[in-house]
């Protein structure tokens, strides 16, 4: 058996995030950043992604402390963006009880409380949360891991953490996305974002890495935008690994993305799409809140008429010239068959070379290792869910023949990782 352990560095001593705070990238200290503040804003990413917020949060007070901002008027507004809404204990235990006992701690809603502040020049109008619009600093407190749309999160993409649904959705449809564990620096996406994080007026950023155990790695903090790209190559040379060539059963480990089943699905089986064809896929997760959603994407149990309700949110966005402009594009398509998409101003062929004919994958196997707070079903797209290992270990058996030493590539940390 072969495990993928990433290369990461030991966990953070509290001295160690504490410098970081000290020696912010390219701007002031935060206790002088803020100073004057009556309304600071801190945007924390959510509990699908394992940012541990707690550990950081109490150094940040202590500087809003020194800037003389007492801890009833800080507010942390957890930006979930079109993510479902959090069971109330998990969110306490996102930001810790002395900020859950202390702090105003509010969770974004995507469907109401939004007000108009701008729009970017990839006209996306920005519609972000009131409380946003409303402070006189907003900073925040995310992480960065690999995803397909931005390539990885973290940076300006916490705003989108905020924004209306309809804005989500749009950003989502808009741009093409970067890819898996891609820089995604000179997307339109990611240049849209960083727009989007201008127009709402976010300062400053904390930056987290968490290592395959979900401890602190590593932490920068100030301008991201000096350090964002940084972080990214530090991600990917730390979370690189090799795909599993040759293996007959590929295990992969949703954890620390495995809050829900929605996210183990989006998160969690990159590994196990790499796997040969023949081999066994397995993907591990607790599943605790249960089926999760995502209100762009969905994966359990589609809303009825999801597709047109979300296209009729983003038509509402549109001034008429630009349905005008969509509407001529879609008559290109039709004029043009050869020509798939005008996206990003580019037009795309469906010219492509032929795809050799592989045998068929077979079925991802979640085993559940924990206690949902609902019963999930039997099969979700192309996994099928099964709560006992040793029924895993008898499907492994059949569908590899019943042979003996079978070649097993483990990945531990699935979500963080990055195939190559």
């Amino acid at each position: 058996m072969v495990t993928h352990w990433p290369n990461t560095p030991p966990p953070l001593t509290d001295a160690e995030i504490s410098c970081c705070f000290e020696r912010p990238v390219g701007q002031p200290r935060l206790r002088d950043l803020c100073k004057g503040s009556s309304r600071p804003l801190v945007l924390v990413d959510d509990l699908n992604r394992p940012t541990p917020a707690a550990r950081i949060l109490p150094f940040l007070l202590s500087e809003f402390e020194a800037a003389g901002i007492p801890f009833s008027n800080v507010t942390i507004l957890i930006a979930r963006g079109s993510h479902g809404e959090p069971h109330p204990q998990s969110l306490r235990l996102k930001v810790g009880p002395q900020v859950a006992s202390t702090c105003r701690v509010l969770l974004h809603d995507p469907y109401r409380n939004t007000r108009k502040i701008g729009k970017t020049s990839f006209g996306t109008p920005v519609h972000v949360n009131k409380e946003v619009s409303d402070a006189d600093f907003v900073m925040g407190i995310g992480g960065i891991y690999p995803n397909n749309t931005a390539g990885f999160g973290g940076g300006a993409k916490l705003a989108l953490g905020v924004l209306d649904i309809r804005v989500i959705s749009q950003l989502h449809r808009k741009h093409n996305g970067a890819g898996w564990g891609r820089s995604g620096l000179a997307s339109n996406f990611r240049k849209d974002l960083d727009e989007i994080a201008r127009i709402i007026g976010l300062q400053s950023l904390v930056t987290a890495h968490v290592n395959a155990d979900r401890e602190l790695i590593r932490v920068r903090s100030g301008d991201f935008r000096q350090y964002y790209e940084e972080e990214v190559e530090f991600a990917r040379q730390a979370f690189r690994t090799p795909k599993p060539n040759g293996a007959d059963v590929v295990i992969s480990n949703a954890f620390p993305n495995d809050l829900s089943l929605t996210f183990v699905h989006m998160k969690g089986i990159n590994p196990l799409r790499h796997a040969p064809p023949g081999a066994s896929r397995i993907v591990l997760g607790a599943c605790s809140e249960g089926e999760g959603f995502h209100g762009v994407y969905p994966i359990v149990r589609m809303p009825l008429f999801h597709e047109q309700r979300d296209r009729f949110r983003r038509i509402s966005l549109m001034t008429p010239s630009e349905i005008l402009q969509k509407m001529a594009e879609k008559f290109k398509r039709k004029l043009h068959p050869e020509v798939s998409s005008y996206r990003d101003g580019q037009s795309v062929s469906l010219e492509r070379s032929p795809l050799p004919q592989l045998p068929p994958k077979k079925p991802i196997w979640l085993y559940h290792t924990g206690n949902s707070s609902q019963a999930l079903p039997p099969e979700v797209r192309s996994m099928k869910i099964r709560y006992n290992w040793n029924e895993i270990l008898d499907i492994v058996r059949r569908e590899q023949d019943g042979r003996e030493n079978l070649s097993v590539v483990v990945y531990p940390c699935a979500p963080l990782q990055i195939i190559e």
